[in-house]
């Protein structure tokens, strides 16, 4: 069994910080093991000296100085465990953002990500650090000096000795060999059902009105079923091996005793001797014995370094980009081609649009023509496989996320509201602007709303704004995505959820945003707030049919449903 390793090279550096300390757990480690050899040496004086001289003086001495040896070792030990727990701290601190944000990147371009997964695989990770496996990854270094004195006493001695260790070491192997497949194929079956769970808890509602819950219940069932029998299956290798190696050990230190005793009264060795043998053996075969225990802990720890190390390989740390100026909302679309993550099928083709500062742009189309597409590109969620999206004439990849963020507002069509309070959800969870709140709950129509609400603005939603209509969620979002004065708002069928009041705000909204110089593109399926546009980019199948004025882009397409009607005539 190897030392815990890990081959990242985020992973390397967190672990490189703590060498200073390692060694020092290493020192004070060293330091344990050879006061491990007082009990031997305690007997040693009991049977060979204060025995045979009756002198209970020399007793009380030796007894006082072990006490205090003991006393030292329980401080040593005490201060390994803290020096151990801040090493673990540390590597947390140093990796717990970085994990989080390539977990973040991965639900974005992959979106598959099982993020409870992929964030506890760093928990076990820094739990096994200060677990007890790790102590006798420490301690099994100086087994051969506690089998060199069992030599030191007589050679039979040693050989039990050696013997019962390679007979540990073996069954260490066998069951890393042994129980490997079934931990791997049970934490795969794991990390799906999990995913399936997940799914099934938060569709909860479709699936009890169109009675799917027997159904999706046992295909769930069916991969946690499989997530048990393969774990059943290692823990019972595990079992079987850790069983053998417990009793394997005390039979070993019974066999040294009698070995002892024997060569005791053939003369070879003094009674003392045949004693601290015993306690050396026990010693020696000890960390031996918690490697073999803990294998499964370590498969396990194993399998999360590996996820951890493909997840941070395949998503690198991110520059932070510019924090160029501020945009006036000027967007460019230039030749982009899109295909989307986990897929190799083009969903927006050689796209190429200018929209001025201040101008409304509507985007039309059939379901799958990549409307919700465009938007995910344009606010650069998606990157482009080839063209550039810009933004003041800057690529909006250049840009730092974190600056250009306020400037943009995107209201998708799954809202995404988070747990929290409303006013916490409409400031974006940043710093509460009372008054820049209330300015954009006012400007999305959602400000009375808000208030008639028992707690008002402080009103607590659940995960996904539950407890909220699907109109009022999206207004709610609306006056998110207006928070802050942005420059450019994109609006992803936000009239979807909307009564004939709530259009007539959203419209009022639109006018408003243009008034102020904002840059709005609003996709929608209605016709009724096309008007409200100034250009219009009709989209099929990926491709740009048509974009321009809206008047001309309007007239060309009643011109060809008249040319298609005449044809059909």
């Amino acid at each position: 069994m190897k030392p815990f390793t890990v081959p990242n090279e985020a992973l390397k550096q967190a672990l490189s910080k703590q060498k200073r300390s390692l060694i020092h757990v290493a020192g004070f480690s060293a330091v344990i093991n050879l006061l491990m050899l007082i009990p031997a040496i305690y007997m040693l004086q009991v049977y060979d000296r204060v025995l045979s001289s009756s002198n209970l003086d020399t007793l009380l001495m030796i007894s006082l100085i072990v006490a205090g040896f003991f006393m030292l070792m329980g401080a040593l030990e005490w201060i390994r465990s803290r020096v151990l727990i801040g090493i673990s701290e540390s590597f947390d601190n140093d990796l717990h953002a970085r994990v989080f944000d390539a977990v973040y990147q991965h639900q974005l371009k992959a979106g598959n990500a099982n993020p409870s997964q992929l964030i506890n695989d760093l928990n076990q990770v820094r739990q096994f650090m200060t677990g007890t496996a790790v102590f006798a990854f420490f301690d099994a270094p100086w087994a051969p000096l506690f089998l060199l004195l069992l030599f030191f006493f007589h050679p039979i001695l040693g050989t039990i000795a050696l013997v019962g260790t390679v007979i540990l070491f073996t069954l260490a192997l066998l069951n890393e060999v042994w129980a490997k497949k079934p931990l791997k194929a049970s934490s795969n079956a794991t990390a799906i059902a999990t995913r399936l769970a997940s799914g099934i808890i938060n569709n909860a509602e479709v699936a009890h009105a169109m009675g799917m819950q027997h159904n999706l219940q046992s295909r769930w069932q069916a991969q946690h079923q499989a997530s048990i029998s393969h774990q059943s299956q290692a823990s019972n290798l595990s079992s079987v091996l850790t069983a053998i190696s417990k009793i394997l050990r005390l039979a070993l230190q019974s066999v040294i005793l009698g070995a002892g005793a024997w060569l005791a009264v053939d003369g070879q060795i003094t009674a003392g001797m045949m004693i601290a043998g015993s306690i050396m053996a026990g010693r020696m075969l000890s960390p031996v014995e918690q490697l073999v225990g803990a294998f499964k802990q370590w498969q396990s720890v194993k399998l999360s370094r590996q996820r951890l190390d493909a997840l941070l390989h395949q998503y690198p740390a991110q520059e932070a980009g510019l924090d160029l100026p501020a945009p006036n909302g000027k967007l460019t679309v230039e030749n982009a081609t899109l295909i989307p993550p986990m897929s190799h099928t083009p969903v927006l083709n050689n796209i190429n649009f200018e929209l001025n500062a201040g101008e409304v742009l509507a985007i039309i189309g059939p379901s799958g023509a990549g409307k919700s597409s465009i938007a995910r590109l344009i606010t650069g969620i998606w990157a482009p496989r080839a063209g550039k999206v810009r933004l003041d004439g800057a690529d909006i990849f250049q840009w730092n996320k974190q600056s250009l963020g306020p400037h943009l507002g995107y209201l998708p069509q799954d809202v995404g509201l988070f747990a929290g309070t409303i006013r916490e959800n409409i400031a974006r969870f940043g710093s509460m602007d009372d008054e820049a709140i209330i300015k954009a709950a006012r400007l999305a129509g959602v400000h009375d709303m808000i208030l008639k609400l028992p707690k008002g603005y402080n009103t607590i939603l659940g995960e996904g704004g539950m407890g909220l209509s699907g109109g009022e969620k999206q207004r709610i979002g609306l006056a998110r995505a207006l928070y802050g004065n942005p420059k450019l708002v994109i609006l992803d069928e936000a009239n979807s959820n909307l009564d004939d009041a709530g259009e007539a705000a959203l419209a009022i909204t639109i006018k408003t945003l243009k008034q102020s110089g904002c840059s709005v593109i609003f996709i929608t399926h209605r016709a009724s707030i096309l008007g409200l546009s100034d250009k219009i980019l009709l989209l099929n199948k990926g491709n740009m049919q048509a974009f321009g004025p809206r008047e001309n882009v309007l007239g060309a397409m009643q011109q060809a449903k008249q040319s298609h009607r005449g044809v059909a005539a």
